[in-house]
């Protein structure tokens, strides 16, 4: 039998609650599949997961303890998720009604949410998770209580590696689910309401970060 079985088991119970958890990540998730269609909001998910190697990186080397134990530090970081937040949500809320004098029929708005490139997508799908404090104390919590210290690194690595495209994985999901037929038939012409909501969402969770 696998002799770390358990651990992995806890650590991919716990990490299921944590990603299924309402957060920048969803709602960028949820904008971007509303506002650019499937294919940008599963780079964007791809961008999500592998931003999480970024976290297991720094757990695996203290960093985020450092972050942590450096009140300024720590402060400083959270200041600079709470901005790019902002700057995100800026964009959702100006969200407005598709122009129907459009020639395409795409329900999407193109005035005010023009088609953005894969690259862009996965940039901002990779700084909104990897300038979540809140994940920097996941990972810390994770990496100093729920994995043991004596675990190897390189099994420590591959628990990472896992975190990673579960992450991916689960928003990929997410991102299907959002824009199949079914679902942007209801969506229809008022997406940009879901879209503003994520903006509201995504405002409410910078002033979260700052006023915490």
């Amino acid at each position: 039998m696998f002799p770390y079985l358990e651990e992995f088991i806890t650590i991919a119970l716990v990490h299921l609650v944590a990603v299924a958890s309402p957060g920048p990540d969803f709602a960028i998730v949820v904008r971007h599949s509303v506002a650019y269609g499937r294919r940008i909001a599963m780079v964007t998910s791809v961008g999500i997961g592998l931003a999480i190697l970024v976290h297991v990186a720094y757990s695996l080397i203290g960093v985020s303890v450092l972050l942590t134990t450096t009140p300024w530090l720590y402060r400083a970081f959270t200041y600079l998720a709470a901005a790019y937040l902002l700057y995100l949500a800026i964009g959702a809320l100006r969200s407005g009604p598709p122009d129907k004098t459009s020639p395409t029929g795409d329900p999407r708005n193109k005035a005010s949410s023009p088609d953005i490139s894969a690259a862009k997508a996965f940039r901002i799908g990779f700084l909104t998770n990897g300038l979540n404090p809140k994940a920097t104390l996941f990972f810390l919590s994770l990496f100093t209580v729920i994995i043991n210290p004596h675990t190897p690194v390189m099994i420590k690595l591959g628990y990472g590696i896992y975190l990673s495209a579960a992450t991916a994985a689960w928003f990929c999901m997410l991102s299907w689910l959002l824009s199949t037929s079914r679902v942007a038939k209801i969506i229809g012409e008022k997406g940009y309401w879901l879209d503003r909501t994520m903006g509201v969402l995504l405002v409410g969770l910078a002033m979260k970060l700052v006023l915490l």
